[in-house]
């Protein structure tokens, strides 16, 4: 029997043998998270259908206008109200039914390039638009292109301000504006709805509505460069390739 002070009752504790962990290297790797796809888009939806349309027509709408005749100003006129119609509603389309594509975008931007730079060229060939409103809404154009193209170089997106929206209306309003007051002047079809002079009177008023598109097409070119301001104060991204 054995006493309180017998060796066998100072034994030390058996301490418990740990496992060790497995190495690094044996250890289960983590599937890396597949990067989600984006959905298939039809190419040939509505939206990417009507930024075709709208490149396609500006070579009709060209020729209209310069034929500078008062049956080609009238043709011309609701030719562009069209153009100007499925400009508004293409990007609206790819958005709400989930057809924006980088096709789409391109067509989009594309086209409203090509029919601003037509249908500008066009007026100042036949003498019925300022030569320095063009130029100014041209390189405006040109200078935004710029921009975001640089902007999405680097990663970055502009989005479209509230002058830009507004000065596109006011555009195409005021381009409209003056082709009917081309047709008015040689005593085409809208001359039928001159009821006392009236409508002469309102088209003369195109030229300032113009001008206030002018307005518009600086503030709005103003904007995106002070948008754009942060991308000039980082330095170029470098490219590990």
């Amino acid at each position: 029997m054995s006493t309180p002070n017998s060796p066998s009752n100072n034994r030390a504790p058996a301490t418990r043998v740990q496992r060790t962990k497995r190495p690094p290297l044996f250890r289960r790797r983590e599937r890396p998270e597949r990067t989600k796809r984006k959905p298939w888009v039809n190419p040939w939806n509505l939206a990417n259908i009507l930024s075709t349309f709208r490149i396609i027509a500006m070579i009709p709408l060209i020729l209209l206008v310069i034929t500078n005749t008062a049956a080609g100003y009238f043709a011309a006129f609701w030719l562009f109200i069209v153009v100007s119609i499925t400009d508004l509603l293409d990007g609206k389309l790819a958005r709400r039914y989930g057809w924006v594509s980088n096709i789409g975008i391109f067509l989009d931007l594309t086209a409203d390039k090509i029919y601003t730079a037509g249908i500008l060229v066009a007026m100042v060939t036949v003498n019925i638009l300022d030569p320095w409103a063009a130029i100014i809404i041209l390189v405006r154009e040109f200078v935004v292109t710029g921009l975001r193209s640089f902007a999405a170089a680097e990663g970055l997106v502009i989005p479209s301000g509230r002058w830009g929206k507004l000065k596109m209306v006011i555009t195409i309003v005021a381009l409209a504006w003056i082709l009917a007051r081309a047709n008015l002047d040689r005593g085409g079809w809208f001359a039928n709805l001159d009821f006392g002079g009236m409508l002469t009177w309102l088209t003369h008023l195109s030229s300032w509505v113009l001008w206030l598109a002018v307005v518009l097409t600086i503030l709005s070119g103003v904007e995106y460069i002070w948008g754009a301001r942060t991308i000039f104060q980082q330095p170029p991204r470098q490219n590990n390739e």
